[in-house]
C-alpha cells in the first residue's frame, strides 16, 4: 500500500473491492495542507478484477462556502460524502397492475374495498392510477393529477390481520392514513414492499439531514459523523427520528384535528370509569332520600289522578257515587252527540284525546263545549279510555266469573233475575256508575236509525272495556263472547235490572 500526500490538488481515494480504508486526517501526516487530504490505495489483483472506485474526501473549513458535490452514481455507490442531506439514488418502478384497498384516513377507519389499480412507484410517491392508459393521459395533461400518497416518514410492512387474502402489504403513511396492497404472485408484492420500504427509508434519511445543520463527513452505511477539529473522544452518532417526524411537511389541518381528538378521547377515557361510580353513587344517594308518594300527595306536589285511579278512591274524593268526568261526557254527549253516525264505534283523535286527559288529571278547570273538544269522538274516545285504565274494572273481579255462570242461564226471566241480583250486590260507585251509562246508552239506541248503532255493535264496543277477567288464563276469544252477551243482555234488560221503567 503506497500513501502520497498532494497538497492543493483534488482529494483521490482508490478502495479495493470488500476493503474500507481508515481516515487520514491532516494533523496526523507531516508535511500536509491543512484544508486537503488525499488518499490513495493500490491493491494488486488479478487481471480479471476490476479497479476499485475512486472518491474525492476534502475537509472544508466551516467560514468557506461548501463545494459542488458530484452527483455521479459511481462516486455515490459506496461512500456518502458532503454532508447528511446527500441520499441514496431514489428507486423507481414502472406500473404495474394490484389490488389496493383504503382502510384508514387520518386516523379514521374506512370501509375496505379491494380495486384493481394501476400503480407506479415515482421518486417519493406511489402513484395510483385506474388503468395504463390514465397514466399516458396524465403524462400528457400535466393539469391532471392521479391519486397517491407521499413516502415520506411511511412504514411498509406484511400484514396477516388486517385481510384474509394471502400476501397482503400495509402502508402506513405519516398523515395516519393506511393502505392495502396485494398480488397473487409473492415475488411480485416482495419486488414492491422492498422498494417502497427502499424509498421511504431514503427519504427518512434526507428529511433527517436537511433537519441538521452540521456538516461533516460520513462513513458509507453508517451514521456517524466526525468533527472539523481533531479527533473526537467518542463516536457521536445521530438517533433515527421516529416515522411521524421524518417528513418535513406540516400536517394537514384535519389530521391535526384528529390527532387532537383522539388525545382529547384518551384523557376522557381515563376518567371514565371514575365519573361512572361518581354518577352511580348520586343516584343511590337520590332514591334513598327521595319522599314517598304519600308525602308528595300531601305537600301537593303530586296530585291524585282521575285515569288510572280506582272507582271507589275517586268518587270517595270528589265525595261522589259516580266520578265528575263520567258524568260531564255523558252530558256533552246526550247535548250534541246522539245523531252522530258512529258514535262510540269511530275514535277520536289521539292527540286531542291524551290533551283532554292531561287537563283532567290535573284537576284544570275545562268546558267539553268549547270549540278544542268540537269532534264529539274525542269525549267518547276519552270515557272509554277512562273505563279501560281502571285499576279494576266496572264489573269488578270477584263477579267476573259469576256473570258469566249468569248469562248461561237459558230461561230468559231467571236470567234477569239472577243478573239484577249481581248488580245488587256491587259496591255503591260501581252500581251507581253503571246505572248512569246504561241508561245513556238506552238513550243512544233511541237514535239508532240516525247514528246507524245496534245493541249489538255497541256491546261489541263496551264489552271489553266494563270487564275483563283479573288472570288471562282462558281461552281470550270465549272470554270476549261472554263479555258482549253480557253487556248485551243488561243493556237490553236494563230498565227492569237498574229499575228504569218508570224514567
Amino acid at each position: 500500500m503506497h500513501i502520497s500526500l498532494k497538497p492543493n490538488t483534488e482529494q483521490l481515494c482508490d478502495l479495493s473491492v470488500g476493503k474500507q480504508p481508515p481516515l487520514i486526517l491532516p494533523h496526523q501526516v507531516t508535511g500536509a495542507a491543512p484544508d486537503t487530504v488525499q488518499m490513495r490505495i493500490k491493491t494488486s489483483q488479478s487481471s480479471g478484477d476490476r479497479l476499485s472506485q475512486t472518491k474525492s474526501m476534502v475537509l472544508q473549513d466551516p467560514d468557506l462556502p461548501p463545494r459542488p458535490i458530484s452527483r455521479h452514481r459511481r462516486n455515490q455507490s459506496q461512500h456518502n460524502i458532503g454532508g447528511a442531506g446527500a441520499v441514496e439514488t431514489p428507486v423507481v418502478l414502472n406500473g404495474e397492475y394490484l389490488n389496493k384497498a383504503k382502510i384508514s384516513e387520518g386516523g379514521k377507519k374506512l370501509r375496505k374495498n379491494w380495486t384493481s389499480t394501476w400503480v407506479v412507484l415515482d421518486t417519493d410517491k406511489l402513484l395510483f392510477y385506474k388503468d395504463s392508459k390514465q397514466e399516458a393521459l396524465t403524462n400528457l395533461k400535466p393539469g391532471c393529477s392521479p391519486d397517491g400518497m407521499d413516502l415520506c416518514g411511511a412504514v411498509a410492512e406484511w400484514t396477516t390481520e388486517k385481510s384474509s387474502r394471502k400476501n397482503v402489504l400495509q402502508i402506513t403513511t405519516s398523515s395516519g392514513s393506511e393502505f392495502l396492497l396485494q398480488a397473487d404472485n409473492y415475488h411480485t408484492i416482495s419486488k414492491w414492499h422492498d422498494a417502497i420500504k427502499m424509498t421511504a427509508d431514503n427519504l427518512s434519511k434526507g428529511a433527517a439531514g436537511k433537519a441538521s445543520d452540521k456538516p461533516g463527513i460520513r462513513r458509507a452505511n453508517s451514521t456517524e459523523y466526525l468533527p472539523r477539529h481533531g479527533l473526537p473522544s467518542k463516536t457521536l452518532s445521530l438517533p433515527r427520528p421516529a416515522p411521524e417526524s421524518l417528513c418535513t411537511k406540516d400536517p394537514k389541518p384535519e389530521h391535526r384535528r384528529s390527532l387532537m381528538f383522539k388525545s382529547s378521547k384518551l384523557t376522557y377515557s381515563m376518567s371514565d370509569s371514575a365519573d361512572k361510580n361518581g354518577v352511580k353513587n348520586r343516584l343511590k344517594k337520590f332514591i334513598t332520600r327521595r319522599p314517598s308518594m304519600k308525602t308528595l300527595q300531601e305537600k301537593g306536589i303530586i296530585k291524585d289522578r282521575v285515569f288510572g285511579c280506582p272507582l271507589l278512591a275517586l268518587c270517595e274524593r270528589e265525595g261522589t257515587t259516580v266520578p265528575n268526568f263520567v258524568r260531564q261526557c255523558v252530558e256533552a254527549v246526550e247535548k250534541r252527540g246522539l245523531e252522530a253516525d258512529g258514535i262510540y264505534r269511530v275514535s277520536g283523535n289521539l292527540a286531542t284525546i291524551q290533551k283532554l286527559r292531561f287537563l283532567v288529571d290535573q284537576e284544570v278547570e275545562f268546558n267539553l263545549d268549547d270549540s278544542q273538544w268540537e269532534d264529539i269522538h274525542v269525549v267518547t274516545g276519552a270515557l272509554k279510555m277512562f273505563f279501560r285504565e281502571l285499576p279494576e274494572p266496572l264489573f269488578p273481579f270477584p263477579f267476573f266469573e259469576l256473570f258469566v255462570e249468569a248469562i248461561k242461564t237459558k230461561e230468559c226471566k231467571q236470567k234477569v233475575q239472577v243478573i239484577k241480583k249481581l248488580v245488587l250486590q256491587l259496591p255503591k260507585p260501581n252500581q251507581d256508575t253503571m246505572k248512569v251509562l246504561f241508561r245513556h246508552l238506552q238513550k243512544i239506541l233511541t237514535c239508532s236509525r240516525k247514528n246507524l248503532m245496534s245493541t249489538q255493535g255497541i256491546s261489541i264496543v263496551f264489552g271489553p272495556t266494563l270487564m275483563w277477567p283479573e288472570l288471562d288464563c282462558g281461552n281470550m276469544a270465549v272470554n270476549m263472547v261472554y263479555q258482549n252477551q253480557i253487556v248485551e243482555f243488561i243493556l237490553i234488560e236494563s230498565p227492569e235490572i237498574f229499575g228504569l221503567q218508570n224514567k
